[in-house]
């Protein structure tokens, strides 16, 4: 047994969850914070059978999208103007995953 931690964007945890039903995935969703952008995400639970795992790995591949986005940095204390004060580019979304061992999985 696997226990996968997938943490996704917003946007695009709907779409996953979807494909985790259609699939017979079982699933527990958390609302999560990003602590870079402290934007909303969507953080997924799942106690999956190990030959089961890259079947998983596949859908959040196929429905995790990267964007890019602007985001201005904070400004600075001392009152001066930096190139920082401006927005800048950045690359956003995809999806995390983290996999571990697990020993049991009980259903009540």
């Amino acid at each position: 047994m696997k226990l996968l931690i997938v943490i996704i964007q917003n946007k695009d945890a709907g779409k996953l969850q979807s494909q985790f039903v259609k699939n017979n995935i079982q699933q527990t969703k958390l609302s999560t914070t990003g602590g870079f952008l402290r934007s909303g995400n969507t953080t997924f639970m799942i106690g999956i059978k190990e030959e089961r795992v890259q079947e998983v790995l596949d859908l959040i591949k196929k429905v995790s999208r990267k964007r890019e986005q602007y985001m201005t940095p904070p400004v600075n204390l001392d009152g001066g103007v930096s190139d920082a004060s401006y927005p800048v580019k950045i690359e956003v979304g995809g999806s995390i995953v983290m996999e571990m061992p697990m020993d049991n999985l009980y259903h009540f």
